[in-house]
């Protein structure tokens, strides 16, 4: 490693030692820094390696695989923690999908009910209609034929009449 005094060519003195100072802070902070981030990373595994749901899950073979593979198990849990978002935004979509599609299928079903109730009551109209139409107009033959044999034609229904009244003279 070259002298402070060496890269300044000589100069200030004072200068090349702040220099120094600072980048001799600067290796300190980050080597002190590394060393926290260390320490934690040191404290993590250990409560994980503690807790007794990752031993039981370690003592698995897949567990075992894992533990002497690790950057298939960084690669493993990175995957993981990435595709949660995607997934849950996925299943939600879906169940969004299914719920309208379930709503959408019941108002569909609610209409056609509509429609099917609105046809039945038009065709069972109808029907009472034709029926009432048929036993005035039935009624009404029956009512009219005879009167109308009656004044047009007396002697057939007298015929009949003394037909009816003869048999009934005979007898006494």
């Amino acid at each position: 490693m070259k002298n402070p005094e060496e890269e300044d060519g000589g100069g200030n003195k004072e200068e090349c030692l702040f220099k120094g100072c600072v980048e001799m802070q600067r290796h300190s902070s980050n080597s002190s820094l590394t060393q926290q981030l260390g320490e934690r990373w040191l404290t993590l595994m250990n409560r994980l390696q503690e807790d007794p749901k990752m031993a039981q899950v370690m003592s698995t073979k897949t567990g075992q695989y894992l533990r002497r593979r690790p950057f298939l198990a960084l690669a493993l849990l990175l995957f993981s923690a990435m595709a949660a978002l995607p997934v849950g935004l996925f299943l939600l979509f879906a169940l969004i999908t299914i719920v309208m599609s379930v709503v959408g299928f019941v108002f569909f079903e609610a209409f056609l009910l509509l429609v099917g109730g609105m046809t039945l009551l038009s065709v069972l109209s109808g029907i009472a209609l034709f029926s009432l139409v048929v036993s005035i107009i039935v009624t009404g033959v029956f009512v009219t034929i005879p009167n109308l044999l009656r004044n047009y034609y007396p002697h057939v229904t007298k015929k009949k009449e003394s037909e009816e009244e003869t048999p009934g003279l005979k007898q006494q």
